[in-house]
């Protein structure tokens, strides 16, 4: 499975998340298993190592158990894939100026 184009800024951001609320990925993971998260915290730490991809689903679980977690303190919010603006593969954010002038 290959990384859609969001699946770096989310986890990107789901770490900055964890980092700020001072959540472990042991917490991470019983919270996310209990919500109904079905990966390995081998998994969830790998993908938060960027070493793994997870499905759209389970990276929603990771964050819902983190914004559980974290109680809406300060800190940066860990964001859902619906969050992101949708993009075709092979899409970029790089605006098109039309035909280049030589």
């Amino acid at each position: 499975m290959g990384f859609d184009n969001n699946e770096p800024e989310q986890r990107r951001r789901l770490h900055a998340a964890l980092s700020g609320a001072g959540i472990t990925t042991g917490n991470l993971w019983l919270q996310y298993f209990s919500i109904g998260g079905s990966v390995g915290e081998y998994e969830v730490e790998a993908y938060l190592q960027g070493m793994l991809s997870l499905p759209e689903l389970e990276r929603d679980l990771l964050a819902m158990a983190a914004n559980e977690l974290s109680n809406s303190g300060p800190g940066p919010h860990a964001p859902y894939s619906d969050e992101f603006p949708l993009q075709s593969p092979g899409e970029t954010d790089v605006p098109d100026d039309g035909p280049a002038s030589s």
